[in-house]
């Protein structure tokens, strides 16, 4: 996939995310989607962000770009959760919601820049 339809996909993923999760109300008969994008951002997303930062395109197979993602994902949001209980805005559904938010976005950017391989040919000190 080309590397700015990569991003924007993700982005648009994390914007209906986060549209899904402020709109739609607790008592909705549309809380399946809150809960189906709530679910596949955690355990999915910010792990494949990174993936695709660490591997170039090709370099994994898909089972392989999966697992990892799941992996990375559960320790990503556990860790993210971990530094956000223990600093004073505390542990609030906003605050995971937002911080994953902007882990996502922060992965994606690094990884669109090392796709179109601005990151690579930075000079070295």
């Amino acid at each position: 996939m080309q590397p700015a339809k990569w991003f924007g996909v993700i982005v648009l993923y994390t914007a209906a995310t986060l549209l899904c999760f402020y709109l739609i109300p607790s008592s909705s008969g549309l809380l399946f989607f809150r809960y189906f994008f709530g679910f596949t951002f955690v355990v999915f997303v910010p792990g494949y962000c990174f993936v695709n930062l660490l591997f170039d395109d090709g370099k994994l197979d898909v089972v392989e770009t999966l697992v990892l993602s799941v992996a990375l994902s559960f320790s990503i949001v556990g860790i993210s959760a971990l530094f956000i209980g223990l600093s004073p805005i505390g542990l609030k559904v906003d605050t995971i919601v937002i911080s994953l938010s902007g882990i996502v976005v922060f992965f994606a950017v690094l990884a669109f820049l090392r796709k179109i391989k601005i990151l690579t040919q930075l000079p070295k000190r």
